[in-house]
């Protein structure tokens, strides 16, 4: 009998990630379908930011007002695109000069338009510090980023695509009723989103002159891609995310993978370019669908030393703040995907160019749960913030 319950918990444990994952695969589908997320040309017409439209969504803690929401921006190659995201407004009246606002944006999800954050049925729960954020009387905007929930290709750690849509999910955010929202924002993120904010922080200025940006958060920010693309080459979450990195941006620059990929390899990068990244059911199929990709991969030992790609990856800087932006990066010392050393490098560099960058490292901390563990830290820093109090600063580092 023990020998029989050892092999049954592991067949239910199986049969009920894959139940779980038919039933999220179905509400995603059902969700994407509304003609909520789709547009025309027509409905492209009007300034970046602007709404297109949005509708009310249940569920936002604290009696917050939620609505997902379809706004306008501008694509990779400067086209106008729509973009899809969930604005939370909290109860109750605004404070004079309006609500701040909190941008945040999320980690990686996928590439594929289903993966969208709006898309999912527990999106505030993956709204890193979302109950304390509303307490506190923030709006928050998160965006799902271009190709997600909207129609494809999305442009998957293109750093400037990013930051516009989180920038133009502050300014949609401002325009529905009842948000009384000021024209100050802070904005938070994790690993790819850790990317877009620091982008942000490099683009608000000249891109959107309205808005004040008063900070940025960044929890285990991609901030070199050529470094995380090599330094992880031989493990399954650099091949995961170079997987769908080489998928995104063959169809985004018009690029073929033939030279670079083996065609043995194909079939599961396609794969992983069509599962998400949001549930333990996600992670099970994605674990079963990278295995090939651990006997043959790439054909090329560098992709950094390979064209069109050498070009592509060097032009897709993160961009830097400006210099008295205050910043706050966190990383976690166990962190294999982004590498607490490259992180250390970042933050060093930006404290030789005369920045004020508090850099916090949280002991034992892997990669997935660095958002959770920095928000106790990042929510009171973006308070500080908004309140006008000195940013304060880790520069120099110790033992650098």
């Amino acid at each position: 009998m023990p020998l029989m319950h050892r092999w049954l918990l592991p067949a239910a444990l199986w049969i009920a990630l894959v139940l779980s994952a038919a039933v999220l695969a179905s509400e995603r589908s059902e969700n994407l379908a509304s003609p909520f997320y789709h547009y025309t040309a027509q409905d492209l017409a009007g300034p970046p930011g602007s709404l297109i439209r949005a509708e009310p969504m249940a569920g936002a803690p604290l009696g917050a007002n939620a609505y997902r929401v379809l706004y306008r921006s501008r694509g990779v190659h400067d086209e106008p695109i729509a973009v899809s995201g969930v604005v939370v407004v909290p109860a109750g009246a605004a404070p004079p000069g309006g609500r701040p606002i909190v941008a945040w944006a999320h980690p990686t999800t996928g590439v594929a338009s289903i993966c969208a954050p709006s898309v999912a049925g527990y999106v505030f729960q993956r709204i890193i510090g979302l109950h304390d954020m509303v307490r506190d009387g923030y709006i928050v905007a998160a965006t799902d980023y271009p190709g997600l929930g909207t129609a494809g290709p999305h442009p998957y750690l293109v750093a400037g695509s990013e930051a516009r849509s989180v920038i133009d999910s502050v300014r949609a955010a401002r325009q529905l009723p009842g948000a009384d929202a000021g024209n100050a924002y802070a904005v938070w993120g994790h690993s790819q989103g850790g990317q877009a904010a620091l982008a942000t922080g490099a683009l608000s200025a000249s891109y959107a002159p309205e808005l004040r940006l008063v900070g940025v958060a960044a929890a285990a920010p991609a901030t070199d891609l050529l470094k995380l693309l090599s330094d992880d080459a031989n493990t399954d979450g650099g091949r995961n995310v170079t997987a769908m990195t080489l998928w995104s941006w063959q169809q985004v620059y018009h690029v073929p993978l033939t030279d670079i990929v083996a065609p043995s390899a194909m079939p599961a990068v396609d794969a992983l370019s069509n599962e998400c990244i949001e549930s333990w059911s996600d992670i099970l199929a994605r674990s079963r669908s990278q295995r090939p990709l651990r006997q043959e991969f790439l054909t090329v030992p560098n992709l950094s030393q390979v064209e069109p790609w050498k070009t592509l990856l060097a032009a897709d800087a993160t961009g830097t703040p400006p210099v008295g932006m205050p910043l706050l990066i966190t990383q976690g010392s166990a962190d294999g995907l982004v590498l607490p050393a490259v992180t250390r490098a970042y933050v060093q560099a930006r404290c030789k160019a005369g920045e004020r960058v508090q850099y916090v490292e949280l002991p034992g901390v892997h990669h997935g749960m660095a958002a959770i563990d920095s928000a106790a830290v990042a929510v009171p820093w973006m308070a500080d913030r908004f309140a006008g109090v000195a940013a304060p600063t880790s520069c120099p580092l110790r033992g650098t």
